[in-house]
């Protein structure tokens, strides 16, 4: 099983994706391939992306019992804690136009 999660990504990266998988949500693509194809299908992400951000998700014969890989700009950073992979979170960056904040 292979999944990809894409954010802002162009229209050209998605139509490409959507050749290889079936998107069965906004920018959430699915599919069942070899680790050669996904690695084919994840350069062309990475080719393609710009300013976007993506996952990709896929079975594997490790603990959790998947892996998985990111690219751009995310809150979500993955994390290796004792040979697992794990994710943490960036703080959230404070609205400059949130009065609280202001002191």
């Amino acid at each position: 099983m292979l999944v990809i999660v894409v954010e802002n990504a162009p229209p050209r990266l998605r139509g490409r994706l959507a050749v290889w998988l079936l998107e069965v949500r906004a920018g959430v693509y699915v599919g069942n391939y070899s680790v050669k194809v996904r690695e084919m299908i994840w350069k062309q992400v990475e080719a393609g992306i710009d300013d976007g951000n993506a996952v990709m998700v896929w079975r594997a014969t490790n603990e959790s019992g998947f892996d998985f890989r990111t690219l751009g700009q995310n809150r979500r950073i993955p994390k290796d804690v004792d040979g697992m992979k794990l994710v943490s979170f960036l703080p959230q960056e404070p609205d400059p136009d949130d009065e609280d904040n202001a002191d």
